[in-house]
């Protein structure tokens, strides 16, 4: 990881946190950054292209419409 990368993971958990309320227990504070990690990881994925159309999905599920 480089140090740009570190700094916006840095920034990005104060910021998870900070929004917590301030009687949150350690695992609300995971909580929050697992969340926030991989919602930064599903925009990254969409906005390389890694993804699969809703009707790709539901055919591989079987969930024909």
């Amino acid at each position: 990881m480089d140090q740009s990368t570190a700094k916006n993971a840095k920034s990005s958990a104060r910021e998870a946190i900070e929004s917590l309320p301030d009687d949150s227990t350690w695992d609300d504070v995971l909580r929050q950054i697992y969340v926030h990690q991989k919602i930064e990881e599903g925009l990254a994925d969409a906005e390389a292209g890694r993804f699969v159309e809703e009707q790709e999905l539901r055919k591989h599920l079987r969930m024909d419409l």
